[in-house]
């Protein structure tokens, strides 16, 4: 063991797990091997938690929560060491982002701005806490009802492996804000920059156990922390299968929990729309992150009388995204997580070409100049499907978006609201009534009227239906980590006696 002292993180061959404030080994010296995804070369090993080690971290966060200071400390002292964590990250910037490229494979611009976010969310959740208060309530007589905001607990947090800090960021950092203690179990694909987040927060001030960090696999550690009864509450992000394999088991204890899972948005283009932004708006929403995002836009329907102009210019551009180096700032579209994702990707186009879709564009494992043991996909645009063909029904979590036509608003809602998900959603429209009624009408968490963003630091972000529950980066996303206790006293001068004895 050894106390966590700041280092360069691109010098490392070799990151440890964080519990009660110390980098440790592994109980039984088990390493996870962590590759880059353009290149298939090995970045670094790392110590993977087992059982022992998952139950160490809950015993350390429990410590910390019941005996230690920090869900007693002043909200403004809280404050303080968030927007500490957030400069410290800023500082660190370049490291952090040359550590996510490399542990991810995704261009330089989506390495950025999620980085950006993850700081801004330190930054956010700083502010916020020193808002969040109970109330005050009339009653009538001679009654006083107020409400105290009490941090839940310990926390397990589930991190995926699409955006490694920026969702360990929208997690711990709402969670330490109320004073809770965080279990973190990162992706085992991309544990690096949990790691280092993890000890930042250490640097920062955060006492010891208040954030561990476990990477392991979710098999053995995910499932222990959301069984273990010492844990409290469970946050997880990732597929819809495991978001209710999760909720069953966190049902034996009681946890509270909140989903973050699957998604088929739908992105409508009615025929009033600015042609030229909804283009790119649309092709941001489905090929940004190499289309591995929950809310990706991964259903485009287009109103038929422009149709065909939309899609020339669509298709046009869709063909000129860059596949490359992710350092450099011309890529456009990174690379895929691993072969495994790949095959799945390619299973599902080879799917719709079976079932008699047009393939428009790509369709194929992608060869790349330089990085030939990398993982790639090219971007992909599907014609002529139904709505019962898999690639239209299914989440494929990569660069291939299915293209159809609509007659009306009402056709337009239809087929958005065709889906077992309810995560994001894209309306295109100049008309504002129209923009407004559809975006009431879809049965999603996220609406983006005229605009391809669908997160930023307080907006709400999470989903209906099989797309989980809870929202996460605003400011409710407290109250997900709290308790209210209501206090009711009674100031009359004369003593109560409810049963006239």
């Amino acid at each position: 063991m050894s106390t966590v002292e700041e280092k360069s993180t691109l010098k490392r061959e070799y990151y440890h797990l964080i519990i009660n404030g110390e980098k440790v080994e592994s109980s039984n010296g088990a390493t996870i091997e962590t590759y880059n995804p353009a290149t298939g070369e090995l970045i670094a090993k790392v110590a993977k938690a087992s059982k022992e080690d998952a139950e160490r971290a809950v015993l350390a966060a429990r410590e910390a929560f019941d005996h230690g200071k920090w869900s007693k400390y002043p909200v403004s002292r809280r404050s303080q060491v968030l927007n500490k964590i957030a400069a410290i990250m800023r500082s660190r910037f370049n490291e952090l982002v040359e550590l996510e490229i490399l542990d991810t494979g995704k261009s330089l611009s989506a390495a950025q701005g999620q980085v950006h976010q993850a700081i801004e969310d330190f930054e956010f959740y700083a502010a916020a806490i020193v808002g969040h208060r109970g109330v005050v309530n009339n009653l009538p007589g001679q009654f006083h009802n107020y409400t105290e905001k009490e941090a839940v607990g310990v926390c397990a947090q589930i991190i995926p492996w699409n955006y490694p800090l920026m969702m360990a960021a929208w997690k711990v950092a709402p969670a330490i804000a109320v004073g809770c203690s965080v279990v973190v179990k990162p992706a085992s694909l991309t544990p690096l920059t949990a790691i280092i987040l993890g000890e930042i927060c250490l640097e920062a001030g955060v006492p010891a156990g208040v954030v561990n960090i476990v990477p392991g696999s979710g098999a053995e550690v995910g499932n222990y922390l959301v069984e273990h009864e010492k844990v409290d509450k469970v946050a997880f992000t990732g597929s819809t299968p495991i978001g209710k394999d999760i909720m069953k088991k966190a049902s034996d204890t009681l946890k509270r929990v909140t989903l973050e899972l699957g998604g088929k948005s739908p992105n409508l283009v009615f025929e009033d729309a600015d042609i030229d932004a909804a283009v790119d708006g649309s092709l941001y929403g489905i090929f940004y992150n190499s289309g591995q995002s929950c809310e990706a836009r991964s259903r485009l329907y287009i109103q038929e009388s422009i149709y065909d102009a939309f899609m020339e210019k669509f298709v046009a551009k869709a063909k000129q995204i860059k596949l490359g180096d992710p350092f450099s700032k011309e890529t456009h579209m990174g690379a895929i997580i691993d072969q495994a994702q790949v095959d799945v990707i390619d299973g599902y186009v080879q799917s719709a070409r079976e079932e008699g879709a047009t393939i428009l564009v790509g369709g194929n494992v992608a060869n790349v100049d330089g990085f030939e043991k990398g993982f790639w996909y090219e971007p992909t645009v599907i014609a002529d499907v139904t709505q019962n063909m898999k690639v239209v029904q299914e989440e494929i979590f990569g660069p291939v978006v299915v293209v159809s036509k609509f007659k009306d608003e009402k056709e337009a809602i239809q087929l958005a609201n065709d889906t077992e998900f309810g995560l994001g959603s894209a309306v295109w429209s100049k008309d504002g009534a129209r923009a407004t009624r559809v975006a009431n009408a879809i049965q999603a968490g996220i609406v983006m009227v005229n605009c391809p963003f669908s997160a930023m630091p307080g907006t709400p972000f999470g989903g209906y239906k099989q797309s989980g529950f809870g929202r996460e980066l605003c400011i409710e996303t407290l109250d997900l980590y709290t308790e209210t206790k209501s206090i009711i006293s009674y100031y009359g001068n004369r003593p109560l006696n409810p049963l006239g004895l």
